[in-house]
């Protein structure tokens, strides 16, 4: 095997984890994803994926990390939620990844309302701190996947002209 052909299968893999990312809050899905896009770029010598196509495929990044913290802060602070809540969702988030896609959902949700309760709201409270946590959550998430499919479509085109 030549090591062009090892270079692309890097970035081949890079990309499929970087998407895999998006979905999994552990994975910094995006950044991994123009990682693969510009090793691709680089083996291929800047021919179809130019320095120009970079920079938009950067500034899609950017974006996707301000709308992924925008998103779960708005979801937070409109449900109420105290620091400890937005601790709680991220410890949730992490253990959540060991119980598979229930652990996925749950785990912000439950991890919210533990953080909240351990702040001294009752459980209706904090359930309801909870489920307005994750929904922020949800929706970074499902703004980063169109952010990651137009990436792909992005560098996809650029590779077919």
């Amino acid at each position: 095997m030549d090591m062009q052909t090892v270079w692309y299968t890097v970035a081949a893999a890079l990309i499929i984890i970087g998407l895999l990312g998006t979905i999994l809050p552990v994975l910094p899905g995006l950044p991994v994803m123009f990682a693969g896009m510009w090793l691709a770029a680089w083996v291929d010598g800047y021919l179809h994926i130019t320095v120009p196509t970079l920079v938009v495929l950067g500034l899609l990044v950017l974006l996707s990390i301000g709308v992924d913290l925008l998103a779960s802060l708005v979801g937070a602070q409109r449900a109420g939620a105290s620091r400890k809540g937005l601790f709680g969702a991220g410890v949730g988030s992490v253990v959540g990844l060991f119980f598979g896609l229930p652990g996925l959902i749950a785990g912000p949700l439950l991890g919210a309302a533990a953080g909240e309760m351990a702040h001294g709201r009752d459980w209706q409270q904090a359930s309801r701190i909870g489920l307005g946590t994750w929904l922020g959550l949800l929706l970074g998430a499902i703004l980063k996947l169109a952010l990651a499919f137009a990436m792909l479509a992005l560098f996809a085109l650029a590779l077919l002209v």
